[in-house]
């Protein structure tokens, strides 16, 4: 259950609070840092600011698919953040490894498939960041707000795997609201979320529902439509795994 909720009244006292918290958890491990990817998107924006302000030494990673990024103004609300702001980063072409891998093999449904094709991106990510985590001693630091866990919105082994995750229990609304306390460029804020999973892919038209039912949803218990609803349980149903243990054989 959720126990807080975070306003515009007391988004200070949260921000400083979480930026002290994973400066405690990269303490306590005698890690060097965090390493994380940048989309450009809200929710690594919030998180990489909140490194800041916990004093907390981290790297950003660009891992577009060849010019994807570009042809989304993704890499562009990036570099302005990191701009601003002054954060280390690089990039990395994620294109000739997930080309490498790419196969169709066991494909009897072409829309299978394409979402199989489409998830291998941020497993490649996932890979890379931990290859650059384990040299460097950081943490990989998750982005992944409540309203996406709830409904199951990650690839598992991909955007999913982190170490630490300073926004898993902030529904999508506290995240704007960090945003705009932390002066996230706005260009990142009005745009729509999008797991640029492929060209033209928002995460509010491939869920079927909005962030903020999901939001009430978490908050309330309903979104305050039936349908909606009905839509985040199959939802919840569907990403079951996700979050449960990996079975194993006992006896």
């Amino acid at each position: 259950m959720k126990s807080f909720v975070i306003t515009d009244e007391n988004v200070a006292f949260y921000a400083g609070g979480i930026g002290s918290w994973i400066r405690k958890q990269v303490q306590a491990a005698n890690r060097e840092g965090v390493i994380f990817g940048m989309s450009g998107g809200i929710d690594c924006s919030v998180v990489a600011r909140l490194c800041q302000l916990g004093e907390v030494d981290l790297h950003l990673v660009l891992m577009p698919y060849s010019d994807d990024m570009k042809r989304t103004q993704s890499y562009n609300h990036a570099m302005e953040l990191i701009d601003k702001f002054g954060m280390p980063y690089h990039v990395f072409d994620i294109q000739p490894a997930v080309d490498a891998l790419l196969s169709d093999r066991f494909a009897s449904d072409k829309t299978m498939m394409d979402l199989s094709h489409a998830n291998l991106r941020p497993r490649i990510r996932m890979t890379y960041l931990y290859q650059l985590a384990q040299m460097s001693n950081r943490f990989v630091c998750g982005t992944g707000n409540l309203a996406e866990r709830t409904v199951g919105y990650f690839t598992k082994w991909g955007d999913g795997a982190c170490d630490i995750n300073p926004i898993a229990m902030l529904t999508k609304q506290e995240v704007y609201t960090l945003a705009r306390f932390l002066e996230i460029p706005e260009c990142i804020i009005q745009k729509k979320p999008s797991a640029d999973l492929w060209e033209g892919q928002t995460d509010e038209d491939e869920l079927g529902i909005t962030y903020k039912q999901i939001d009430a949803f978490i908050l309330e218990g309903t979104s305050g439509s039936t349908d909606a609803d009905a839509k985040i349980r199959k939802r919840m149903e569907w990403s079951a795994h996700k979050f449960a243990p990996i079975p194993s054989f006992k006896n």
